[in-house]
């Protein structure tokens, strides 16, 4: 049978592997409901850090590749929108959506130009800290977009305090539920610790990548030196995943404690396998809250702020400095009390936010596109 051809045409843009991971449930919704043309900025040009995901999540190769790398941030910034410009003058699509806070999400600046609908997922984040590069993206994104998709209560208010139409935001969940159950017989089968030769709880997870903790050289410092002495505490390997941008600072730490086991960066299967499994996870991920949650395992986020007051408001995760003392302490807490009494944010348990999000972006882009409004 002859398939019927789509009414609506929707592109998609991601650039990093977090924003694969979150969409790889909406991903392949959108090629059921609409004629979907996937755009890949290759922001992160690394094939451990995005490529992969694609294989891995079982995702279809995207239409586009875009060639964004630059020496200059300014100068991936410019390489994001020219050539999104090019690709979206090319389609013409009736929406636009982008998911997050990345270089990528830009591109929205351009379609806002030319006068295409924007859907942007994870709207309303605020840290309210300056220090952090993504709180700059994530406002200039919310505030040009036709349509703001939340995951929490928290951060549609946040919306709403700075002006934008209620009728503009909607409040989604997370997704990560949703991933996390399609994907857990993938998961729970991967033999990551068996290849890295772990066993359960016998292991602290680290993965610490933010611009604002890695080149700031006395912060790097405290907190490679705070991982030396947990594994010295603690007697367990520390398994650190090593993004590009921290694989170029090791080398002026001189040598790691003996414990500190560097690996190139996980796939998503492996990594999800290891969290859950850790003694403890460290992390300066923006997304960590909403994994240790759902999955429930206990973690300690190394951040001076964060964008995620829920998981605070649910008793769900502690944040910390990079100091020992502090590090240690909220190790202990993490893997104790918390641990013992974990509850998971209400925002964070809604198993079918894919089918939300293609259906608000469906209704209100019909509307748009045959009523003109």
């Amino acid at each position: 049978m002859k398939q019927q051809k789509k009414s609506l045409t929707i592109m998609s843009i991601v650039g990093t592997r977090p924003e694969i991971i979150r969409l790889s449930r909406v991903l392949p919704k959108l090629d059921e409901y609409f004629h979907h043309i996937m755009v890949y900025t290759r922001q992160s040009y690394d094939y451990e850090l995005s490529d992969i995901f694609f294989e891995e999540l079982e995702l279809r190769r995207p239409d586009y590749f875009l060639d964004v790398k630059s020496d200059s941030l300014g100068g991936q910034i410019a390489r994001i929108i020219e050539q999104s410009e090019a690709v979206l003058k090319k389609e013409m699509p009736d929406a636009l959506l982008v998911l997050g806070d990345t270089n990528s999400c830009l591109s929205a600046v351009i379609a806002k130009r030319m006068h295409i609908p924007i859907f942007h997922m994870e709207a309303g984040n605020r840290s309210f800290d300056w220090d952090v590069p993504e709180e700059v993206n994530r406002r200039i994104v919310d505030h040009i977009s036709d349509f703001n998709l939340c995951y929490t209560e928290h951060a549609r208010r946040y919306l709403i305090r700075e002006g934008l139409h209620p009728k503009t935001i909607f409040v989604t969940g997370s997704p990560y539920a949703e991933i996390l159950a399609y994907y857990n017989s993938a998961i729970s089968g991967n033999t990551v610790l068996t290849d890295l030769n772990l066993i359960p709880g016998g292991y602290f997870l680290v993965s610490v990548h933010r611009e604002e903790n890695i080149e700031k050289p006395d912060r790097i410092r405290e907190l490679f030196a705070s991982l030396g002495s947990l594994a010295d505490a603690y007697k367990k390997p520390v398994l650190l995943s090593v993004h590009p941008r921290t694989q170029k600072k090791l080398a002026s730490l001189g040598s790691l404690h003996p414990l500190i086991h560097c690996h190139k960066p996980f796939g998503f299967l492996e990594f999800a396998r290891l969290e859950k499994n850790a003694f403890c996870v460290i992390s300066d991920s923006g997304t960590i809250q909403e994994e240790s949650a759902i999955a429930g395992f206990p973690a300690v986020q190394v951040r001076v702020s964060t964008e995620r007051p829920e998981a605070f408001d649910a008793g769900s995760i502690i944040v910390t400095g990079f100091h020992k003392d502090a590090l240690n302490d909220a190790i202990k807490m993490a893997t104790g009390e918390f641990q013992e009494h974990r509850v998971i944010p209400a925002d964070y348990r809604d198993v079918n936010v894919s089918e939300k999000v293609v259906k608000i972006i469906l209704g209100h882009t019909a509307i748009r596109k045959y009523h003109k409004l």
